[in-house]
């Protein structure tokens, strides 16, 4: 695989500090820490409430500037700890996943609370539609030009919950903001809450932005305990986040599970907020072992404050049956399997199953054009805790799994472990581990449904996804624009996108963009509780701040042109990143030819 040349200059400016990595491990937080912080938080809540938009909209022009600061340095430390090198066709992944995200994330809150500051509901940017069922969506992406250059034929519309409609959608938008106003919405959360955020330990990302939406969306000050797993990034948060800290509106912290089940039950805390697992959740509710068991079937938790959470899924990938090329299989492996290998597969999102036809004759052609993908793609660092033993298990289950991948480094080191295919899963084994259990791992399985028709095995599909697989998260279909031509097809996959269970629908990009995009929000579809807990309850991202989102909806070109920098072949995936996160610092149209320059050679 041709490795990407040198990196330009770096995008923080040269009088910022230069890069270094932050010290490693960093010490749990005492319990006297954990209670000061606690105190400061609490005594800064009403100062908080009492910010108006405009001063917040000020605050996060502050945090674009300070997060710019360490953005290089972010970057590096984490590509240091998952072994990847600079240049390498993966090593823009840190770029997008960390600082892009989390610039994008700042730059769009902004634009919302100046939005809400000269009195009107943030700015919907695309049309907003009633469906025939009375379903009202509202397109939130491309939000501006430079989301149509950077992502074009890609459009995302926000499904809202039954209810709402097209004449009252800005009153339910930025519910917090409406109530400073006097409105009276009934009840509601109340103001001047505090808010633990635990950090997710995967993607750098997730923690900021779990940070800014418990600040901005919903009105809470937060302790934030980072992940151990990513522990080392937390000084530079601290940097980051520095006009929050030192206002006294964030507080953040170190510790494992003791710390944080000391501060899920401190009285102080008000709510919480997890990306994980849905065995932590549960264990913070109801407890461990047989009590906790006990608490959990009779319903008594032990905790009585509000969990918010985002917890993963057995995300599906299906493939609609069509007329496709040998070029249209090459470039379909290439997306499905940067779907699987980005970030190692530890993502949430990762795709976990492979639908296809039975029938459809191209079936083991796109899976041997995945193989010939896994086979060059290099083995990443099992930088996640348990990984191996996680693909040990399934191996168990599954002796026929198949591994890929290179040696990275040609050293074999113990550390890297391979990628893994189980094909042709049986769909009638609902238990199935592959259908039940996310891997969370770079491991992934395939199955066939039985169908006449492209329409009717998009309707089996449909089934397949809600009632067998685990979990309510994401779920990504590809069809070929040729398919669509067919009425019944095309009729199938509408009533797909509405039918699916699932808090984000992308049709031909990995559903992972709508992770990326922050105008869309991002968690399970709604209607999980603590007795059942699924993917998960809430949502985070969000820029424009619906009250009642149900799911976003993301429509793409089947083939995408310039190849997308998260793609696993992507040559200048490395620049290219760097310079999409400048740009989001500071949009500016003297920054497109570099950005051009490198999509184009990817």
């Amino acid at each position: 695989m041709t490795s990407a040349p040198s990196s330009p200059a770096p995008v923080v400016p040269a009088s910022l500090p230069s890069a270094s990595t932050p010290d490693a491990p960093q010490p749990a937080s005492s319990r006297t820490d954990l209670e000061t912080a606690l105190g400061d938080l609490s005594r800064h809540r009403a100062v908080w409430v009492a910010l108006d938009p405009g001063q917040r909209a000020h605050l996060l022009g502050r945090l674009i500037d300070t997060f710019s600061a360490v953005g290089e340095r972010w970057e590096r430390a984490v590509r240091e700890a998952e072994g990847i090198a600079e240049g390498e066709p993966v090593s823009g992944e840190e770029w997008l996943s960390g600082p892009y995200m989390v610039l994008r994330n700042l730059r769009l809150l902004q634009s919302s609370l100046e939005d809400i500051a000269a009195g009107r509901a943030p700015a919907i940017p695309g049309p907003v539609r009633t469906r025939p069922d009375g379903q009202v969506t509202a397109q939130v992406f491309p939000a501006s030009l430079w989301d149509r250059m950077f992502f074009p034929g890609v459009y995302a519309d926000v499904w809202m919950e039954p209810g709402v409609t097209a004449r009252q959608l800005a009153e339910n938008q930025a519910a917090i903001y409406r109530r400073k106003r006097g409105e009276d919405l009934g009840p509601g959360v109340d103001a001047g809450r505090l808010a633990l955020v635990l950090g997710a330990g995967n993607v750098s990302a997730i923690g900021p932005t779990d940070v800014l939406y418990k600040l901005f969306v919903e009105d809470a000050v937060v302790l934030y305990k980072v992940h151990p797993v990513n522990e080392y990034l937390g000084p530079l948060f601290e940097e980051g986040f520095a006009p929050l800290v030192a206002e006294g509106f964030l507080r953040i912290v170190y510790g494992g599970a003791e710390e944080g089940d000391f501060l899920c039950r401190h009285p102080l805390v008000d709510e919480i907020h997890i990306t994980g697992s849905g065995a932590t959740v549960e264990a913070i509710a109801f407890g461990t072992g047989d009590e906790g068991a006990a608490r959990k079937r009779e319903r008594r938790p032990r905790i009585d404050k509000p969990i918010t959470s985002e917890l993963g899924n057995v995300s599906p990938l299906i493939v609609v049956p069509g007329p496709w090329s040998p070029r249209d299989l090459a470039y379909q492996a290439e997306n499905i399997v940067s779907s699987l290998t980005n970030n190692a597969g530890f993502n949430c999102n990762a795709t976990r199953v492979l639908v296809q036809h039975a029938g459809w004759d191209r079936r083991q052609r796109l899976l041997d054009a995945v193989r010939e993908v896994l086979t060059r793609a290099r083995r990443r660092r099992a930088f996640y805790p348990g990984a191996a033993d996680r693909f040990a298990r399934f191996r168990a289950a599954h002796p026929e799994l198949e591994t890929y991948g290179r040696a990275p480094r040609g050293d074999g080191e113990d550390s890297d472990l391979p990628w893994g295919l189980v094909p042709d899963v049986d769909p009638a084994r609902a238990a199935d581990p592959c259908f039940t259990t996310e891997a969370f791992c770079g491991l992934f399985s395939e199955t066939a449904l039985e169908a006449e028709t492209p329409a009717d095995f998009l309707d089996r599909a449909v089934d397949f996804a809600n009632d067998t697989l685990w979990g309510t998260l994401n779920v990504t279909l590809v069809v070929h624009p040729a398919s669509l031509r067919d009425p019944e097809t095309r009729a199938a996959l509408d009533r797909a996108v509405a039918n699916l269970r699932y808090g984000t629908v992308s049709i031909n990009h990995w559903a992972a963009v709508g992770f990326a995009l922050m105008t869309t929000p991002w968690g399970a579809f709604p209607g999980h509780d603590l007795y059942d807990v699924g993917s998960g309850q809430g949502v985070v991202h969000n820029a424009l701040m619906f009250d009642r989102p149900q799911k976003a909806v993301l429509r793409s070109p089947f083939i995408a042109f310039p190849k997308p920098p998260w793609f696993v072949t992507h040559r200048t995936s490395y620049p290219l990143s760097q310079a999409l996160a400048d740009f989001e610092r500071k949009p500016s149209l003297l920054k497109l030819p570099r950005i051009f320059w490198n999509a184009l050679r990817g």
